[in-house]
């Protein structure tokens, strides 16, 4: 990496919030792919982000409630302490209306903005299970594909070994589908931090050098999932569930050149788990 000022946690933090301009965010990412344990946080923090995202989403999109709307909160109460005031009431306390009205107003920015918050977590339409491994699948996929010193943890020469450490770690038995008859041989899978607990993430490339990805992880509810297909700017994707486990293959590609591919792995991870 070409001498500069180094590399912080906030500009790690600044890269995932995409804060960052053009010439901070190239640096950012080539310390990224020479160093892989800030790699893996830079992957964590992005599901988390993405996870919180998805949570509100339905929120953003929907109208602020009549009840929560300043406006008519200020003058419903200004009129309420105007007619308590003509008539003696506010008077003969020594109350001022106008401090009042600030004071309620404090408390509704502190109590209803925490309620309104409480409201997104447990909105309805928010990201379903397998919306959210597709996202997953996608983050780490944008900050391991470009990674042209270490994508993966262990390479496709320890692969017995690799599947016996994954499978440990995410306590199901872990399988990968040899692809090479598509063209794209298994390059070998590293652990990925996720919202929702450990996953592991496999890549295969061909011999023009594009990447594939599968990403796999338990979902919180055994049973099968249908495919899904998903585009996230350049990146496309498929995901399904089986026997309580999710899988995702990503790539920079459409989700409907991909589904051949995600066909075969599925067929393959059926027999072999």
């Amino acid at each position: 990496m070409s001498a500069g000022r180094p590399i912080t946690e906030e500009d790690l933090q600044a890269y995932v919030d995409r804060a960052l301009d053009a010439k901070r965010q190239a640096e950012v990412e080539e310390y990224l792919a020479t160093h892989a344990d800030a790699a893996e946080r830079v992957a964590a923090y992005t599901a988390q982000r993405a996870a919180l995202r998805a949570t509100l989403a339905p929120v953003v999109e929907e109208p602020v409630p009549d009840r929560l709307n300043l406006a008519r909160l200020i003058e419903a109460r200004r009129h309420r302490h105007a007619r308590a005031w003509l008539s003696g009431a506010g008077a003969a306390s020594g109350i001022d209306p106008w401090r009042t009205i600030a004071a309620a107003l404090a408390l509704l920015l502190v109590g209803g903005a925490g309620g309104w918050s409480m409201h997104g977590m447990a909105a309805k339409g928010a990201m379903t299970p397998v919306n959210m491994l597709t996202q997953e699948a996608m983050d780490n996929y944008r900050v391991y594909a470009a990674d042209t010193v270490r994508p993966v943890e262990m390479r496709a020469g320890e692969q017995e070994q690799l599947l016996r450490w994954i499978s440990k770690r995410l306590e199901r038995p872990v399988a990968v589908p040899d692809l090479s008859a598509s063209g794209y041989r298994f390059m070998g899978g590293r652990l990925v931090a996720t919202a929702h607990g450990p996953g592991a993430l496999f890549f295969y490339d061909d011999d023009s050098g594009n990447r594939i990805a599968m990403m796999v992880r338990p979902m919180k509810q055994d049973g099968d999932a249908p495919m899904t297909e998903h585009q996230k700017d350049t990146v496309g994707g498929v995901t399904w569930c089986n026997r309580g486990l999710g899988y995702s293959l990503v790539a920079d590609a459409s989700p409907q050149s991909l589904h051949p591919l995600a066909d075969e792995a599925r067929r393959q991870l059926k027999a072999k788990i």
